[in-house]
C-alpha cells in the first residue's frame, strides 16, 4: 500500500481533468483567457470513517434526544439572532442573494507585492493561459515581475464573490484567494499589544545564531510530512501481519472533492506557453461558456463530481439538494428523469 506520489507528468498518466474554472483577466482593454487549478491539495494520507467489519460511515443528523437521522428535505439552514433563536434561511433564498455569475477576474489595481500581508492568503491557485495565443498571458506576467507588483481583483466562483491577488513568479501568473479584513484577527484579539517593547541586550547573539541557521533561499522538498509517512508503514506492517484488514462492502463511494487528480500542473502550464494542449484544440469560450456541469452530456451522470450534480440539482429546482450526498444527489436527479 504505498503513498500515491505527490507528482505526476500528464504524459506518464491520466489525462489531464478540465479545470475547475475558466475565464478571463480583464483590466482596461486587456482580456487575458485563463483557466483556474488548484496550487494545493490535501494530504496523500487518507483515513475513512469505518466500523470494525469495515463498512463505510456517513453523517446524519439527528434532532437532540431523537435517534431517528433526518431526511435531506428535514434539515435547513438557521441565522443564530440570539442564543437558540433562529431565523430559518431556505436554499432557494440563498441563491437570490449570490452575486451575479461572471467569468471575469476583474483587476482593480496594482499594487507592492511585499504591501500584501501574508495571513490574508487563503487558497493558492494557478492561472493557466487558454485559447491558441499566450501572448498576452506572457506580457501580463513578465510585467508584473519587473514592476514588482501583484493584482488586486475580485471574482465569482460557486456562487461567492472571492477577493484576490494576481502573483507573477517566473513567467507564471498565480491566483491567491485573499481573506476579508474581518476574517483577520489583530494582535490585541490574542493578548498581544500593538507594538512589542524593545528586547533586551542581547540581539547581537541572536543575530549570530540566526546568521549561522540562515540559508539562501527556502526549499520545501526536504520538508516531508512524518505522521504521514508512519501512519503509511504501521498500515503495510498491519496489512503484512494480517491484523486489523477488513474489507468494505461494495458500494457507491461519495467523491473526494478536496483531492484533486494528481498532475503536474506546471508540465500543463509549460506545454500551453508552447502551444500544446492535451485537450481538445479548439479554444474555450472567454466568457460565458457553459460550465464543467453543463459541458458533460446528461446521460453521463455516474463520473460526476458533486459539486456537478449539485448544480444540476440547481438547474432542475430539486428541494433539499444542499444537504445531499453525492449518492443521493445521483439518486435525486435520475428520479427527475436526467
Amino acid at each position: 500500500m504505498p503513498r500515491k506520489p505527490t507528482t505526476e507528468r500528464p504524459e506518464d498518466g491520466p489525462e489531464p481533468p478540465a479545470p475547475f474554472w475558466s475565464g478571463v483577466i480583464t483590466f482596461g482593454l486587456v482580456s487575458v483567457p485563463v483557466s483556474l487549478f488548484p496550487a494545493t491539495r490535501s494530504g496523500t494520507v487518507r483515513l475513512r470513517m469505518v466500523d470494525e467489519d469495515g463498512a463505510l460511515l456517513r453523517r446524519r443528523y439527528f434532532r437532540e434526544g431523537e435517534t431517528a437521522p433526518l431526511e435531506a428535505d428535514d434539515v435547513v439552514r438557521g441565522y443564530e439572532v440570539e442564543p437558540d433563536r433562529f431565523v430559518l434561511v431556505e436554499d432557494e433564498e440563498l441563491e437570490s442573494l449570490e452575486p451575479a455569475k461572471s467569468r471575469e477576474i476583474d483587476l482593480r489595481r496594482f499594487v507592492p507585492l511585499k504591501a500584501i500581508d501574508p495571513v490574508l492568503f487563503e487558497n493558492g491557485y494557478f492561472l493557466v493561459p487558454d485559447g491558441g495565443s499566450t501572448k498576452a498571458y506572457r506580457l501580463l506576467a513578465r510585467t508584473m515581475t519587473l514592476e514588482k507588483r501583484a493584482g488586486i481583483a475580485t471574482f465569482v466562483m460557486r456562487g461567492r464573490e472571492y477577493l484576490c491577488a494576481l502573483i507573477a513568479e517566473a513567467g507564471i501568473l498565480r491566483l491567491e484567494a485573499l481573506r476579508f479584513p474581518d476574517e483577520v484577527r489583530t494582535p490585541a484579539a490574542v493578548g498581544l499589544p500593538a507594538r512589542m517593547p524593545a528586547p533586551p541586550a542581547r540581539v547581537a547573539e541572536m543575530a549570530r545564531t540566526i546568521r549561522a541557521l540562515k540559508a539562501g533561499s527556502f526549499d520545501a522538498a526536504p520538508l516531508e510530512d512524518q505522521l504521514a509517512d508512519r501512519i503509511v508503514k504501521l498500515a503495510e506492517k498491519k496489512l503484512k501481519a494480517g491484523v486489523d484488514v477488513v474489507e468494505a462492502d461494495d458500494a457507491e463511494e461519495e467523491a473526494d472533492e478536496s483531492a484533486p487528480d494528481v498532475i503536474d500542473l506546471l508540465q500543463v502550464l509549460k506545454d500551453r506557453l508552447e502551444g500544446r494542449s492535451r485537450r481538445s484544440s479548439s479554444p474555450p469560450a472567454a466568457a460565458g461558456h457553459k460550465s464543467r456541469a453543463g459541458s458533460k452530456p446528461a446521460s453521463d451522470l455516474a463520473g460526476r463530481t458533486r459539486g456537478e450534480l449539485y448544480q444540476l440539482a440547481q438547474e432542475l429546482e430539486l428541494p433539499g439538494r444542499s444537504g445531499m450526498t453525492r449518492p443521493e444527489l445521483l439518486k435525486a436527479i435520475r428520479a427527475a428523469g436526467r
